[in-house]
């Protein structure tokens, strides 16, 4: 009887959650209003609520909409529908253009937006491989297949030659530090990029600021495009518990094209020469796969729990997570294990007067570094010896031997056994970093348009590792000190980081609609400091005896730089019709020189909505046209040292002192300096049209930009006695980018069963250096710059006037009849009757002149497909590996061994015997390509349990296919040159998750 009664008290509102074109809204929130009752909509925006009979008032809700608010008389199970309009209030709330927010529709910068439910899914292990394809001008490529690598990203091309062109990341409000040093090694030891700190399963949306007029609020670390990244928050009603676990399977898409054991028995024994047949002698009779070695299918998860809600009668929204990743890379060593914790709270206090939002950002990185170079020695190494030796030496692995080098009996210069190079070495770090930030908002109670925001945080971070090699490696075998040999190798280090900032500012929002018109008006002050302790440590020989090469003379040394901001912004908006935006930033900083420190970097926009004219505005097919003009300037100190534009004396080490007398001294010697040093600055010009066409069913923009970079930061050489060093970072040229940028974005079907989208982004981009010296020097010859393998001291790209940027500096290699190269023989550009280095020409660029995104979505009811491909065109990579290994000097080596290489060899026929070989533009090889990125398809269960527990499996695979016509193994490069990079995985994933 009770149970009936009690049974009888309770009904089911269910129904779906749908936008204005009647698509779900997943994630869209169902409460009963005043309560903690409610539940968000699954992936097809359905939902079933539990509640008491009689009258319930039930609210739904979703970021960006109008919420609607509907009282129902319940007596049993109820079917309520909404479909929820566009808040353009509500909408720019989410459009975040760095402090503060402003309306989509007021927008007049290149602004680019991504949410989360358009990210890129699989094996993500760095947040910025998320939006990889996704937004026009944003280039994002991976630095290589290991563990947590992270990624190249750049904005329009980058704005620099030497300095930084990494873009400013600012997560929740806090401007991160750059996460590359100019050399690409990371800011934070112990982790192969500072980003793999950050879980991608945390992050709610990126905005890009693309263009200088919405970048310039950020002065002068904005030249190279700044990426906003906003977190997942608490939302309104009951907790919701998510859970997710993935499942990966790595491997190897490609090896190296090298000769095979036969292939190479044959090269070697029609090219010994020798009288002796010593080549010959050498070979043995195994056939050994070395790649097959040093490579290995690898096996991933994944793990991420969350629990979101609100508190303390809907004051108080929450969100707490925690993550674990366990990566193993495919190059056999590798691997990644990475725990994260991150918490949000959101209150919302006197009557929404005070708005504070507090994130929690932790994590710890456990890492192991392979021993890479094993890559180039799997290319090299000779492939009819077997992988073990049979005895102990060198722990067993098999080595090239000389029983006349003693002691070490191995052959000098000769490459080692790779598998053996990746097993005696055990690098492994630990770091640990926490993002803490603090954000509040008070509403004035007597002047309620009037804002006062305060935020502060901190970033912290430490890393710590080492590196123990055996005694019995041939990597670290017989080391001369002192008159005695050593082996092995024990090292460490540790490295502390803080980035702390404090920001307070003024907002202003106002509609003002007599003269119908929009103000909204920030001034703020922002101070930050950055600081990086190294400490130094002895290293050991397996015995445990110091080598005198790790002396030091101070346990630590400190960087530190600080920035003191000051800024304002004006968007103005007249009729919504007519925007105007203006900026200003004022930065100094301490990597300056006193009395030059301070940068001003200001910017203007407008922005006309066409389509509200009088003439459009009842066009039933053009639903948004909007034209955006802008111009600005920003800048860039990164590049440069903290102390640059000081002479820093620095003591010489225990192996570097002077004599005088018979007494030794270590010795103060001073760095070369340049104390006029200033910001790289960048003046944008971007003229572009935002459209819509069918109620916005299809949306995107095309983009005309303009960038002039002056004062370069290049290194640059000193005549002698001039400095206390012959090169110096100074400020010494100008460089142009222009390009076009264009996207569109379509719903092709909409309907509550089938839907279709599709998105297509497309870039142009040209770039050219216009001056290299403070004063003009027709002849000046470049700056050299790209070292290669092969030589010692060999580069193959140089900066020079005229021509973009790493551009190839080759010789024109001349060919047979038959299209085979002759071997030594180039042209003789300027016809002198000799070949030198006046004979070198610029040939092609690593950057791309156009490169694409396209993706495509397709869901059936339950189901769901998808797939995300890029293209590259007009890319140029030198291939390194072909020149350095794929010559007969290298496989019959004049040191007296033997080497496998590439099996350019037996296309090619060069012997690598002339001096300029690897300088020929015949390595120069087209690299275009197209590529899928990541196919995808799932399935939702829908609730699993009574009215809870969306259940949805997915599948996909990450790297499909390349289709290209370069000759290594991936075509994709950063910077061009391609020597042994560590592979992309093939990954197969599969995926659950689930929501309670």
């Amino acid at each position: 009887m009770l149970t009936s009664i009690a049974f009888a008290q309770t009904a089911i509102i269910s129904g779906t959650v749908i936008d204005e074109n009647n698509q779900p809204l997943p994630g869209a929130s169902v409460v009963v209003k005043g309560s903690q009752n409610g539940i968000a909509t699954d992936v097809n925006g359905n939902y079933k609520l539990s509640v008491t009979n009689g009258s319930v008032t039930i609210v739904a809700s979703f970021i960006g909409y109008q919420p609607i608010e509907r009282t129902l008389t319940v007596t049993g199970n109820v079917t309520s529908d909404f479909k929820l309009a566009p808040d353009a209030k509500s909408l720019g709330e989410v459009v975040v253009i760095g402090y503060g927010t402003a309306k989509k529709s007021d927008l007049t910068g290149a602004i680019a937006t991504v949410t989360a439910k358009d990210f890129n899914q699989g094996a993500v292990t760095t947040p910025e491989q998320l939006i990889q394809g996704k937004v026009a001008g944003v280039s994002i490529i991976s630095n290589s297949g290991a563990p947590g690598s992270g990624s190249t990203i750049r904005i329009r091309g980058g704005a620099s030659v030497n300095g930084s062109n990494n873009p400013l990341i600012v997560i929740d409000g806090v401007p991160l530090d750059n996460p590359r040093n100019t050399d690409g090694t990371s800011r934070i030891s112990g982790v192969a990029d500072p980003l793999s700190l950050i879980n991608p399963n945390d992050i709610e949306s990126f905005n890009i600021l693309k263009d200088a007029s919405a970048a310039a609020i950020y002065g002068n670390r904005a030249s190279n495009g700044v990426i906003l990244i906003t977190t997942k928050k608490g939302r309104a009603g009951k907790p919701v518990i998510n859970f997710s676990t993935q499942f990966s399977v790595a491997t190897l898409p490609k090896e190296a094209p090298v000769l095979s054991p036969d292939q190479f028995r044959t090269y070697v024994r029609a090219n010994d020469t020798t009288s002796s047949k010593k080549y010959i002698s050498l070979l043995g009779s195994a056939n050994t796969d070395w790649q097959k070695q040093i490579y290995q299918t690898s096996y991933s998860t994944d793990n991420n729990l969350s629990l979101s809600g609100t508190t303390a009668k809907d004051k108080l929204p929450y969100r707490v997570s925690v993550g674990y990743t366990d990566q193993n890379g495919i190059l056999k060593t590798s691997s990644l294990e990475r725990y994260t914790g991150a918490i949000n709270l959101s209150p919302s206090l006197f009557t929404d007067h005070l708005k504070i939002n507090f994130n929690f950002k932790g994590a710890q990185v456990k890492q192991r570094f392979a021993k890479e170079t094993a890559i180039g020695n799997a290319v090299s190494f000779n492939p009819t010896l077997p992988v073990y030796s049979g005895n102990n030496n060198y722990g067993g692995y098999t080595q090239i031997l000389d029983a006349t080098n003693t002691p070490s009996g191995l052959k000098s210069l000769a490459p080692l056994n790779p598998l053996g190079l990746l097993e005696q070495d055990n690098n492994r770090s630990t770091v640990y970093r926490a993002i803490i930030s603090l954000a509040i908002d008070y509403k004035l109670h007597f002047f309620p348009d009037l804002h006062a925001n305060v935020n502060v945080s901190y970033d912290a971070s430490k890393g710590s590792g080492s590196d123990v090699i055996p005694a019995d490696a041939a990597s670290n075998i017989d080391v001369l000190q002192n008159g005695k040999y050593y082996n092995g190798n024990y090292s460490q280090y540790n490295q502390t980081n803080g980035n702390k900032l404090f920001e307070g500012f003024l907002s202003y929002s106002k509609d003002i609609h007599a003269i119908k018109s929009h103000v909204d008006v920030v001034a703020g002050y922002s101070f930050q400091d950055i600081k990086a302790t190294t400490y130094n440590f002895l290293s050991y020989f397996s015995d445990g005896t110091v080598k005198a090469s790790s002396a030091f003379n101070y346990p630590y040394s400190i960087q530190e730089s600080q920035l003191t901001s000051g800024y304002a912004r004006l968007n103005y908006v007249y009729d919504e019709k007519y925007l105007l935006t203006g900026t200003i930033r004022s930065d100094v900083s301490t990597r300056f020189a006193p009395g030059i420190r301070t940068g001003n970097f200001p910017s203007v926009a407008f922005a006309w909505r066409i389509n509200r004219e009088d003439f459009l505005k009842d066009n039933q097919t053009l639903s948004n046209l909007k034209l955006r003009l802008e111009y600005g300037v920003t800048g860039n100190q990164d590049g440069i040292g903290n102390y640059d534009y000081l002479s820093p004396y620095s003591l010489s080490n225990t192996t570097a002192q002077y004599q005088f007398g018979s007494n030794y001294y270590q010795m103060y010697r001073p760095a070369a300096y340049y104390y006029g040093r200033t910001w790289e600055q960048t003046s944008t010009a971007n003229v572009a049209f935002d459209y819509g066409f069918l109620n916005d069913r299809i949306t995107g923009s095309l983009d005309y930009y303009y960038r002039k970079t002056k004062n370069l930061l290049a290194t640059i050489g000193q005549p002698a006695g001039s400095n206390f060093g012959n090169q110096i970072t100074g400020n010494v040229g100008n460089m142009v980018d222009q390009g076009l940028e264009f996207s569109i974005n379509a719903r092709i079907i909409d309907t509550k069963d089938i839907s279709w989208s599709a998105n297509l982004n497309a870039t142009y981009d040209k770039n050219k250096i216009t001056n290299l010296t403070l004063v003009t020097t027709p002849d000046f010859p470049g700056l050299q710059v790209g070292g290669i393998s092969g030589g010692t001291g060999q580069t193959i790209q140089i900066d020079q006037v005229g021509y973009p940027k790493n551009s190839f500096y080759v010789y024109q290699q001349v060919y047979a009849a038959n299209g085979q190269p002759l071997d030594a023989v180039f042209v003789d550009k300027n016809k002198d009757g000799l070949l030198n280095n006046k004979d070198l020409y610029i040939n092609h660029s690593p950057d791309p002149k156009e490169y694409f995104g396209f993706s495509s979505d397709f869901r059936y009811k339950l189901w769901s497909i998808g797939f995300v491909t890029r293209a590259s065109l007009g890319n140029y990579v030198y291939n390194n590996v072909a020149s350095n290994t794929g010559i007969q000097r290298n496989i019959t080596n004049p040191l007296g061994f033997i080497n496998n290489g590439s099996s350019d060899v037996l296309k090619s026929g060069l012997t690598g015997n002339g001096s300029n070989d690897l300088l020929s533009d015949y390595y120069i090889q087209n690299a275009s390509f197209f590529r899928m990125d990541n196919a995808h398809i799932g399935y939702n269960f829908g609730k699993i349990f009574k009215n809870t527990g969306d259940l949805r499996i997915s599948a996909n695979v990450q790297n499909v296919f390349v289709i290209t016509q370069y000759k290594g193994v991936d075509p994709e490069l950063s910077n061009g040159i391609d020597n042994n990079l560590y592979p992309r995985p093939r990954t197969y994933v599969l995926g659950v998750n689930l929501s309670l």
